[in-house]
């Protein structure tokens, strides 16, 4: 038995769940490391070499450390449970009109839960990742993620939907280390190529980065059902035809394929009618919004009225706001300005300081 307990590692192959492993190891935890394969590349249709998490260069990679460091490694294939709520999710989102975060939910339904089941099955007490993050319990008891210390790298916002049973057991080592210097331990440990890795942005499924492709490959006569809708003004002129509503994004300016001789944006997706309204830049801002499917972390509730930071995608640096409670259990915010862009099916996260108050699922408008 080991000093500070018996921790199970997501270990994708990459530099950070890697350097995760060997930080903890080399402080007296028990490491078991752990490889979750999520998604198969060969009947993908993927035009582009595996990349990311689920190659099998990376199950090598991650193999290869936990067996010169000395801690057993398993690979779990989680691909079924994966693919039936993850994959399925993306789809349905973006046939409802909205523009999903499929990261958040592979977080928070499939790959935490899959990890605490095997870490119970292994007598883990913990469950690691290699997230820029932090976890701490307020004075309330309750357990919530803080921002990392790299503001360029913190994940915060991507683990909003994690519940208290799973914060409970969750290390996040590098929370309080920048990038630059995961890549110096990386090298002193012995992993300069590692060190020098680059990073991949893409949804993990989707290795071209081509959502609309993915999409027309998973739903059968995808094109021939949604062809034929209009672009639409704000008033409900129309402007000229699209190539089918689950095809675009709010905010999207390029690839619209129309000319008007000015720069224009999506404002306003309508699947019900096939609609696609677009407008200036301007007609992207929004006074407020409403918030569904919450997960409360610092706080068990908030009182009306409450102030928070808002981040309405994951590079927003965040809006002040004030947090309503309404009808549908979930929130209303009110922004102190208009906040640009806000797109229905995204995660918004509020923040009270560097601390995740909570977070929950954009709805469609009821001012639009």
């Amino acid at each position: 038995m080991s000093r500070k307990g018996k921790v199970l590692v997501a270990m994708s192959g990459g530099i950070d769940s890697t350097v995760t492993a060997l930080m903890l190891n080399q402080e007296g935890y028990e490491v078991v490391g752990i490889t979750m394969k999520t998604w198969d590349y060969a009947t993908s249709g993927a035009s582009k070499k595996e990349t990311g998490c689920c190659n099998l260069d990376s199950f090598n990679d991650a193999r290869m450390a936990a067996v010169q460091h000395g801690f057993p490694h398993f690979i779990l294939d989680i691909r079924e449970e994966f693919g039936d709520f993850v994959i399925d999710n993306f789809v349905e989102e973006y046939m409802a009109g909205r523009t999903p975060n499929p990261c958040v939910m592979c977080n928070t339904h499939i790959k935490w839960r899959a990890l605490l089941k095997r870490a119970d099955a292994l007598d883990c007490e913990f469950i690691a990742t290699g997230h820029y993050g932090n976890i701490h319990q307020h004075t309330n008891g309750r357990y919530y993620v803080s921002k990392g210390l790299d503001e360029l790298k913190d994940q915060s916002y991507v683990l909003w939907g994690l519940q208290q049973d799973l914060l409970s057991r969750t290390l996040l080592p590098l929370g309080k280390y920048r990038k630059t210097e995961i890549r110096q331990m990386a090298a002193d440990f012995g992993y300069p190529e590692l060190a020098k890795k680059a990073e991949s942005y893409e949804i993990c499924f989707v290795p071209d980065n081509d959502y609309r492709n993915f999409l027309k490959k998973k739903v059968d006569g995808l094109e021939e059902k949604v062809s034929g809708g209009f672009f639409v003004d704000k008033s409900g002129k129309i402007l000229g035809k699209h190539k089918g509503y689950p095809f675009y994004t709010i905010g999207q300016r390029k690839g619209l394929d129309i000319a008007l001789g000015k720069p224009v944006f999506v404002t306003e997706i309508r699947p019900e009618t096939n609609t696609v309204v677009l407008g200036d830049e301007i007609d992207l801002e929004r006074p407020e919004m409403n918030v569904a499917k919450i997960n409360w972390m610092k706080y068990d509730a908030v009182t009306d009225g409450m102030e928070a930071i808002t981040k309405i995608r994951y590079k927003d640096k965040g809006s002040l706001s004030n947090l309503y409670n309404n009808d549908n259990n979930g929130v209303t915010v009110r922004f102190y300005e208009n906040a640009k862009g806000i797109a229905p099916g995204q995660s918004a996260v509020f923040y009270d300081g560097d601390d995740v108050i909570g977070g929950g699922i954009i709805q469609r408008s009821a001012i639009l």
